[in-house]
C-alpha cells in the first residue's frame, strides 16, 4: 500500500485535470489503461487516481524513485505517443517535495477508506516561501479539528504550487473547517500570497511499480 513519502525519501508527481463531468470516467479508463505501461518503466513506483465529488477533476498522486527516473518516463516518445490521449486534457503536472506533514495515524497511507481533499494553491515563486510559513502556522489549529486525518503539504520545485494532499473521515469535518476563521473564503489565511482551489476527491484505484 502506497503512503505519503514524508521525508522525501522519493520523488512526488501529481497531475491535476480539469474536466467536463461527462468525461471524467472516460479519463480515468484512459489513464488506466495508460497505467499498464506506466508500471513496466524504471523507477515508476505508485500511481494513486482520484476523481472529485463534483466531477470535474481527476488527481494523480504519483511517485517515483528519482526525479531523474521521471524525466526518462517524460523524454521516452514510445510512451509518450501512448499519453497523447491524456495530454489533451492539459493536466497541471509538476514535481512536489513535502515539506509538511501533520498525522493522527502515523506515516500517512493511500488507501481507499478515506475521502481526500487537494487543496491547490499557485503563487509567483517568489510567495511560496511566505505560504509555507504560512501552512505551518495553520494546520495545528485544523488538525485539533475532529475528522481530519492527515494534512500534507507539498511544494513545487519550481514554485508556483503549494498543494494540501488531505485525508478525512467524513465530508461534515471539512465543512466545520471552513467555518473556522482563516479557513474559509472571508479573509483567508492565504490571502494576497496565493489563489487557492480545492475540491473533495474520492481514491479510485492505486497502482505499484514492481
Amino acid at each position: 500500500m502506497p503512503t505519503i513519502a514524508t521525508k522525501n525519501e522519493v520523488v512526488t508527481v501529481i497531475v491535476i485535470f480539469k474536466v467536463e463531468s461527462e468525461k471524467q470516467q472516460e479519463l480515468i479508463d484512459t489513464i488506466t489503461k495508460f497505467l499498464d505501461t506506466v508500471k513496466q518503466q524504471p523507477g515508476f513506483v505508485s500511481a494513486n487516481i482520484h476523481k472529485s465529488l463534483d466531477g470535474v477533476k481527476v488527481a494523480n498522486y504519483a511517485q517515483w524513485k528519482t526525479k531523474q527516473d521521471f524525466e526518462n518516463f517524460l523524454n521516452n516518445p514510445q510512451v509518450q505517443q501512448q499519453a497523447a490521449k491524456i495530454r489533451e486534457h492539459n493536466p497541471d503536472s509538476h514535481v512536489y517535495e513535502v515539506v509538511i506533514s501533520e498525522s493522527k495515524e502515523g506515516i500517512p497511507e493511500i488507501n481507499q477508506k478515506y475521502i481526500y481533499h487537494f487543496a491547490e494553491f499557485r503563487m509567483q515563486p517568489e510567495n511560496q516561501p511566505r505560504m509555507i510559513e504560512l501552512a505551518k502556522e495553520n494546520v495545528v489549529k485544523a488538525m485539533n479539528l475532529p475528522g481530519l486525518v492527515s494534512a500534507n503539504f507539498h511544494r513545487s520545485l519550481d514554485g508556483t504550487r503549494v498543494i494540501n494532499y488531505g485525508q478525512w473521515s467524513n465530508k461534515e469535518a471539512i465543512e466545520n473547517l471552513k467555518k473556522q476563521p482563516g479557513f474559509g473564503s472571508e479573509s483567508p489565511y492565504w490571502e494576497g500570497i496565493a489563489e487557492n482551489e480545492h475540491h473533495l476527491y474520492e481514491l479510485v484505484l492505486s497502482a505499484t511499480g514492481k
